[in-house]
């Protein structure tokens, strides 16, 4: 395993008393796995990568990261990984090449290697040009992908990002994508937290949910809306009439009559009248539909529409926490600021 951890516990104190963070986080991530650590606002994600990183100590639990214990070897770890954070590492008055230069120095690679490397992925991270700028003239795109290149710099087994697609562009966004793809298919593992679900959906090998400090769900991207009760099903229904009184009293008796069709079926929940229809969860939507509409086909029940929606990601989430995973309300607090450590 490239992490092993069990029992992370992270407690902060703070004016109205101890809050934990972290709640006993148990994960493993095999290598050359790229591992979505996915949860709304506050769940713990951050103060959990910070803690395998050895930015923060944990109060209590272990972790095995890249071959070296987390407590025991710190050293060991941060030689072994990269780490690329939400807020960005970069000095405003810094030339970008030198700052890339500098990192890889720290990590004892030779300055010409990390003129080559850096210089290469500069290029692949469509920052050409930019060597010699200062990291103030840079927008805040380019200096996202300089944060990354310095995460990159002296080739570690297991990166850390943290939020890294955050002020990109839809084009820099695909291309860090096929980076990171590029990253794994030459045996590195990628750690990464992110908002954006379609990053997770088309990256991960498997997502990890978090939330109120503790993981909720974990598994393939597929596997987990699976897990949600079926694919969403609307059926629209027409209305020829042109007397409103007999249109409302006609759509009623045929959204009775559906409901009824739509409740017998094997596995069908959640089926509720909307306004122009009828809407209800069922495991392979396609494949019980050809079925549906004889039978509604078959009542003399005329249609306007049919859509079909498989879970998403947002749906897990709602499913699993009950908000979304961009939901922006308060919750309990993932690493508050300037708080003291609470020793256990």
């Amino acid at each position: 395993m490239m992490i092993e951890a069990r029992g992370l516990v992270r407690t902060f104190k703070t004016k109205r008393g101890p809050v934990q963070a972290v709640q006993g986080v148990d994960l493993d991530v095999a290598d050359g796995e790229i591992v979505g650590f996915l949860g709304p606002n506050g769940a713990g994600k951050t103060t959990t990568m910070r803690m395998l990183a050895t930015l923060i100590t944990p109060t209590s639990g272990t972790a095995t990261v890249a071959g070296c214990d987390l407590a025991k070897d710190p050293v060991g770890v941060r030689r072994r990984i990269g780490y690329v954070p939400q807020s960005g590492s970069t000095l405003p008055e810094a030339v970008a090449g030198d700052e890339v230069v500098d990192h890889a120095r720290l990590y004892g690679v030779s300055k010409a290697k990390a003129i080559a490397d850096g210089q290469r992925l500069f290029e692949e991270l469509d920052l050409p040009g930019l060597w010699r700028r200062q990291c103030k003239t840079l927008s805040g795109g380019q200096r996202r992908r300089l944060d990354i290149v310095m995460g990159l710099i002296h080739d570690p087994k297991l990166i850390f990002l943290d939020e890294p697609t955050t002020g990109l562009d839809p084009q820099a966004r695909a291309n860090l994508w096929e980076h990171i793809r590029g990253l794994r298919a030459r045996g590195a593992t990628i750690f990464l937290t992110t908002h954006y679900l379609d990053e997770a959906d088309a990256l991960c090998d498997r997502i990890l949910v978090i939330d109120h400090g503790r993981i909720v769900g974990a598994g393939a991207p597929e596997a987990l809306k699976q897990q949600v009760s079926g694919d969403s099903v609307r059926l629209s229904l027409a209305d020829r009439t042109d007397d409103r009184a007999n249109a409302e009293a006609g759509r009623t008796h045929a959204t009775d009559a559906v409901i009824r069709i739509v409740r017998e079926l094997d596995g069908a929940t959640s089926v509720e009248a909307v306004a122009d229809g009828v809407n209800f969860r069922i495991p392979r939507g396609g494949s019980v539909l050809p079925g549906l509409l004889r039978q509604i086909d078959a009542g003399g029940i005329e249609l306007d529409g049919v859509e079909v929606h498989r879970p998403t990601l947002d749906d897990v989430f709602l499913t699993m926490t009950g908000r979304s995973l961009r939901d922006d309300s308060p919750a309990p607090a993932d690493e508050p600021e300037k708080q003291k450590e609470v020793v256990a």
